[in-house]
């Protein structure tokens, strides 16, 4: 969605601390070994792509205007378009809805964006709510579609 604070001041992908991102993509098995935070830049090398809809950090999404989930929209499609992946991943269910502006629940959508496959997995951060376990439950079902689609 967007970078939190300690994210947007070390300029790494999921670097706050407790933000369970990291090991969960690798106990998934969708990036073969465990990275941090400081390694963002190589999930290319594994065929993955990390973005953010919107630049500006804020500690929780609900702070997000709409115009900027609007503006986030556009710059994603634009990537989706030049980058064709099988699926898009969202981190967190609040994300994906404000995204989609509709509701929806955790796990593969039956809609596809521009092409790709929509898989809505827990947000990773520390105040998510949501158990280790039920996190890596999606995490997994993600590592698998992934799987299946090679």
């Amino acid at each position: 969605c967007n970078p939190g604070d300690r994210s947007a001041r070390v300029g790494h992908h999921y670097a706050g601390r407790g933000n369970e991102f990291w090991p969960l993509m690798y106990e998934a098995g969708i990036l073969p070994e465990l990275l941090e935070a400081k390694d963002d830049k190589r999930v290319i090398e594994f065929g993955v792509g990390l973005t953010d809809l919107v630049k500006r950090s804020t500690r929780h999404p609900d702070e997000i205007a709409r115009e900027e989930f609007a503006g986030g929209r556009i710059l994603l499609a634009r990537k989706l378009e030049e980058f064709a992946p099988r699926v898009v991943a969202f981190n967190g269910k609040v994300v994906y809805e404000k995204f989609a502006q509709s509701t929806c629940k955790l796990g593969l959508q039956s809609k596809k964006l521009y092409g790709a496959h929509v898989f809505v997995l827990p947000a990773t951060g520390a105040a998510g709510g949501i158990s280790l376990a039920v996190k890596t439950r999606y995490f997994r079902q993600l590592g698998a579609l992934l799987q299946k689609l090679d």
